[in-house]
């Protein structure tokens, strides 16, 4: 049983500005620890498989950084996808590359930008579920909620799998409003969907054929393409035809093999600098602070982040100021998520280059 770590790195989230730009987003930046996300990301698959197996699935603009930052990943294992698709096309052009070395070998897709406290937590569960996988099944980790969280989508387990510890999946759930989500976490039968999967690769191929037909007659096309001279060429012809749909919709929820195996591992998707505080440990007041400049003084459950030049906080509660060294952000750390709202307002304000 072999295992491909596939490192999903497309994202260019917004949440992270003015530290996150266009050719740095969240993936990039030391958000958990003092190595970007995507560096603590590969850090934790030691032990499970070696670089030479490693994938990692970005755009152009972000392809000289991965080269940079992930350390002994062959040239060949960089796929570089010519647009973005969302999930799916990225997680059938590696499957493809996957298939071609090995058609059992089982992919392990991750997100980059999460963050694990429990690594050894983490690896035991990515091994249940690979053996689950191993079986032919597509399988998705599901997050033990710690609480009724209004961010997430939600799994709903069904009735239990002859596999140790695996659930068929009876439902997958949107982000509930908050009293559902308090409904959810007291029934005891809902997981977060934390967006890991593990499913061979002649599986999930399959699986593409039978649910998503135009993208496997893509596929098609372009798996004979795979590790010949002429497969960057093909690629750019073909991916920007696939359809943009990301794997949840175009598959998971509509396939009948789905197993969720739960885990509870200290997982967060650090989905903004309000969850800061869950990742990086903070000062008998709850304030997280960085940077050799900033100062917080009478402060409470703060998050300062500044690029080196001297930042005080005086006196406020909750909140979230971030200095990048050419932009400043002040927002409560309750309304963190709305950071995008100002990329945007800078957008119509023809302020790109800030972006």
């Amino acid at each position: 049983m072999n295992l491909y770590p596939v490192i999903m790195a497309g994202g260019s989230g917004t949440r992270f500005w003015p530290l996150s730009r266009k050719a740095r987003p969240k993936q990039f930046l030391p958000l958990a620890s003092n190595q970007p996300l995507i560096v603590d990301t590969v850090t934790r698959l030691k032990g499970l498989a070696s670089p030479k197996d490693t994938l990692v699935v970005c755009g152009p603009l972000h392809a000289p950084s991965v080269r940079k930052l992930v350390k002994g990943l062959p040239k060949a294992n960089l796929l570089v996808e010519p647009v973005a698709r969302n999930t799916a096309p990225a997680i059938a052009l590696a499957a493809l590359h996957v298939a071609r070395r090995d058609p059992a070998g089982i992919l392990v897709v991750l997100p980059s930008d999460h963050h694990v406290a429990d690594l050894p937590g983490f690896r035991a569960t990515l091994e249940r579920a690979a053996a689950v996988a191993a079986q032919g099944l597509l399988v998705t980790i599901g997050i033990q909620p710690s609480h009724p969280e209004t961010g997430y989508g939600y799994i709903r387990l069904g009735e239990a799998l002859p596999q140790a510890g695996a659930r068929k999946v009876a439902a997958f759930v949107e982000k509930p409003d908050a009293a559902t989500a308090r409904s959810y976490l007291a029934s005891g039968e809902y997981l977060w969907n934390g967006g890991i999967f593990l499913f061979r690769a002649d599986a999930i191929l399959e699986a593409f054929r039978k649910h998503m037909p135009d993208l496997a007659k893509g596929l098609d096309k372009l798996a004979p393409k795979v590790g010949k001279r002429d497969e960057a060429a093909t690629l750019e012809r073909l991916f920007p035809k696939f359809p943009s749909t990301s794997i949840d919709y175009g598959v998971m929820e509509k396939a009948d093999n789905i197993a969720v195996v739960p885990g509870d591992f200290g997982w967060s998707d650090v989905g903004s600098f309000g969850a800061i505080p869950e990742v990086r440990p903070a000062d008998a007041r709850g304030n997280v602070v960085s940077g050799k400049g900033a100062v917080v003084v009478d402060c409470d459950g703060c998050v300062v982040l500044a690029d080196g030049r001297p930042l005080a906080v005086v006196g406020l509660k909750d909140v979230v100021v971030v200095d990048s060294g050419d932009a400043i952000l002040v927002v409560p750390r309750e309304k963190a998520q709305d950071v995008r709202k100002a990329v945007d307002a800078l957008k119509e304000r023809r302020l790109e280059k800030y972006l």
